[in-house]
């Protein structure tokens, strides 16, 4: 191998690895796909990331314990959020509605914060049906939501009667604010903090996808676009 062609190589592997800590540590770009966050934030908005504002944490395998690399501040209640998804390996988008140590519940579905109703001015409602409460164990309720058993035991039913619920040390509790359509910690309960990748900033780029997707890949397929949304560029969150 020349002496070129190694420090071209030698250029290209530093380039990278500085490509991949700026992503890692500072901004991450993030593709909507799903309608969860409607009307805030639509299937196929493109968004930039801040991963700086929750800190920088190495976690230890195993547990749920972090070691802090870059110091950050704890997410606030009506932050937007971005995190993997506890259920599969994937990057969400949600609002935290409610901290550790707040008592949560949905009735006839107004969410309420620590027994206080909340102005929530983004919340969007899709679907006029109610669902009754169930009746569940109120004993076991807070363990069997904890370990994300409400929505396998119950379905649709909690989504517009649900709790109440504490959430745990070192959690959150997230919701899309599309309240009629989304997956979210009703369902599979609270959200670890190690789970945290960062805050949207601002739409970047926006495309009409032509329906929700189900992942990324579907979100690329550019011949079933149905339009570019000029007018949500620099929109921000």
């Amino acid at each position: 191998m020349s002496e070129t062609v190694k420090k071209g190589l030698y250029s290209w592997i530093v380039t990278i690895l500085i490509v991949l800590a700026i992503k890692a540590t500072f901004i991450e770009a993030c593709v909507i796909p799903t309608p969860s966050m409607e009307k805030t934030l639509l299937t196929g908005d493109a968004v930039l990331v801040n991963r700086f504002i929750y800190g920088v944490k190495i976690p230890i395998p195993f547990t749920n314990l972090q070691i802090p690399l870059i110091p950050g501040r704890d997410p606030h209640r009506s932050d937007i959020v971005m995190f993997v998804s506890p259920l599969e390996n994937i990057n969400l988008v949600k609002r935290c509605v409610a901290i550790e140590g707040d008592t949560v519940e949905v009735i006839d579905k107004v969410l309420f914060v620590n027994g206080q109703k909340t102005d929530d001015t983004y919340t969007y409602h899709a679907d006029r049906r109610v669902y009754e409460k169930v009746g569940w164990d109120k004993e076991n309720h807070q363990k069997i939501w904890e370990e994300a058993g409400l929505g396998d035991m119950f379905g649709l039913r909690v989504r517009d009667n649900f709790g109440p619920v504490v959430v745990p040390e070192d959690c959150i509790f997230v919701m899309g604010d599309n309240r009629d359509n989304s997956s979210d910690s009703r369902f599979w309960g609270p959200l670890h903090k190690k789970h945290l990748k960062g805050m949207p900033l601002v739409v970047f780029f926006s495309f009409d996808p032509g329906g929700p997707k189900t992942n990324v890949i579907d979100l690329l397929k550019i011949w079933e676009w149905k339009a570019i949304r000029i007018m949500r560029i620099g929109k921000p969150t």
